[in-house]
């Protein structure tokens, strides 16, 4: 646990700050009582809280902090290439061109269904289930920059694998490469990300990192649009190859950026680390209040000689009560974030063939459209994490997500194919697209974050390694059943969802703690306290005041 920021005479003398009258506003009847002209703040973390206070302000606009976005859009590569296959292969799964090429099975509404589309769709995910056997210890070993760089270069490999494709013995080859690589990145970037943001942007910033999963499926989707229209192979070849630009990008600018000042520390390199640091939250300044309450955090979280150091040690994940409920935060996010309705994202063609698009171009357009849409719930909700917070966005948003989709589940039921309401079918249509801005804004910059926040440094490696499997299982069974479903019960599987997000919300609001407001270091005592949630809901008051 840090030392109270009212305990550091070096913060108060250097900015002749004073911080008093401290006391948790949880079940007080009364504000404390504040004397003169102080500036009362009610905060989670009262050290952080003065050390923001009396440093200097981080500027958005400054050449440090624009020399810091741009070092984590590199990073953001790693999501914006993930993004191309979730949204590639729905919208190449739609065109018949593909199909005939392959000898898959169609249905009337769009797109392939049953086993063999199951196969092509879930080999992805295999791949990433043995992936994340490496991602760990490759991120640990190599750094978070090495576990970027390996990873995009398994996706390069895996993307010119799909686009020469000449049988589905390609595609299931291809598929299951770039699923091992993005294993990779998806443990380091959004590691990287995270470590290398200042606390007081840290929910914007990582969840910016995931909302440029949108970016690749807008290129993607908006490309197939207008590949769609030919007739050779080229319609599907193109949208593919495009997987191979972000993780080159990816793979030739890692080297080039800074290291986590964490893995750093870890290794010893602690000169560097507290350099990196000074420049990135402090503006340069090595003695700036958020610098040395970072440097103070990292020096007695980081252990030398901790399970990362050691490639086949996951057992820091369960040894302990506090280790436990971390990772049992971080498996909710994992199964909970697949299994909310988004899974249905891959057929979307067929959905929307369901709902009464009736042609390959209105399908592929309307996928297009659908992207966009998500997207802006995405970026909304990246503004939001810093200000309404990760707990609050999550259980609204999962509640939301039931709704939407209960109501799609009516309007397909009674107009979807029966063409004889197209108001009808449009509804259904439009909470597609609803369903996907509600779901983008709740969960799309909470999956990279929240649990990479929940996770210990020396656990972040190998947990978000694990994080990448539970995603994988879940995704696996969202890829594998998703054909066989459509194809049996149609429009019904939308009701597994609507039950299933209810039980999810129930949990959330039991279990989810809040980590909004702290550095990482100091969400340790929140995790050791006997009620988590309970207690990362609690704030305090403090008075700032000139001395």
């Amino acid at each position: 646990m840090a030392t109270p920021a009212t305990d550091q005479p070096s913060l108060e003398e250097k900015h002749s700050q004073e911080a008093s009258d401290e006391k948790e506003s949880a079940g007080s009847e009364h504000p404390p009582v504040v004397h003169g002209d102080a500036k009362v703040l009610e905060v989670q973390n009262e050290d952080l809280a003065l050390a923001l206070a009396t440093g200097p302000q981080l500027k958005a606009t400054s050449a440090r902090s624009l020399q810091l976005f741009a070092v984590l859009l590199v990073a953001f590569m790693g999501s914006l290439s993930n993004g191309f296959d979730g949204q590639v292969m729905s919208a190449v799964n739609g065109m018949q061109q593909y199909l005939d090429y392959f000898g898959i099975d169609s249905q009337d509404s769009g797109g392939g269904v049953g086993t063999r589309t199951a196969i092509i769709f879930a080999i992805y995910n295999i791949g990433m289930i043995c992936g994340v056997f490496f991602a760990g210890p490759t991120t640990d070993r190599l750094g978070r920059r090495g576990g970027m760089f390996i990873g995009a270069l398994i996706i390069i490999a895996g993307a010119i694998v799909v686009t020469v494709a000449k049988n589905t013995g390609y595609l299931l080859g291809g598929r299951f490469t770039l699923g091992l690589g993005v294993a990779i990145t998806t443990t380091a970037a959004p590691a990287y990300v995270v470590e290398m943001s200042p606390p007081q942007w840290r929910g914007r910033l990582t969840g910016l990192y995931n909302t440029f999963y949108y970016s690749g499926s807008i290129l993607c989707t908006g490309i197939t649009v207008a590949t769609g229209r030919n007739s050779g192979t080229l319609s599907w070849r193109l949208p593919l190859a495009l997987q191979i630009i972000p993780a080159a990008i990816l793979a030739g600018f890692s080297w080039t950026l800074p290291e986590s000042p964490r893995w750093l520390i870890s290794v010893g390199r602690n000169d560097e680390a507290k350099a990196i640091l000074a420049k990135y939250h402090g503006d340069g300044d090595e003695n700036a209040p958020l610098v040395q309450l970072e440097w103070k955090e990292f020096q007695e979280s980081v252990k030398l000689d901790a399970s990362d150091k050691r490639w086949w040690d996951y057992s820091e994940l369960v040894n302990t009560r506090n280790a436990r409920y971390r990772t049992f935060m971080m498996l909710l996010m994992g199964f909970f974030g697949q299994w909310s309705g988004n899974g249905l994202g891959y057929f979307l063609p067929i959905l929307f063939g369901a709902a009464g698009a009736n042609t390959q171009n209105q399908r592929l357009t309307l996928n297009f459209a659908n992207t966009i849409v998500s997207a802006s719930g995405a970026l909304i909700g990246t503004s939001l994490t810093d200000k309404v917070g990760r707990r609050k966005m999550w259980f609204w948003g999962t509640v939301a997500c039931s709704a939407t989709l209960a109501i799609v589940t009516g309007c397909t039921a009674k107009w979807g194919d029966s063409g004889a309401n197209p108001a009808g079918a449009n509804a259904a249509i439009a909470f597609i697209f609803i369903f996907g801005f509600v779901y983008s804004l709740a969960y799309t910059p909470l999956q990279a974050l929240y649990p990479a926040e929940c996770l210990h440094y020396n656990t972040r490696a190998k947990g978000m390694a694990t994080y990448a499997l539970a995603v994988s299982c879940a995704s696996f069974v969202n890829s594998y059943t998703g054909p066989i479903a459509l194809e049996r019960i149609q429009w019904r599987l939308y009701i597994v969802y609507v039950v299933w997000d209810l039980f999810e919300a129930v949990v959330i609001w039991f279990c989810a703690v809040e980590t909004k407001g702290r550095t990482l270091e100091e969400l340790e005592e929140i995790f050791d306290d006997p009620h988590p949630v309970r207690r990362s809901l609690a704030k305090k008051q403090l008075a700032i005041s000139d001395a």
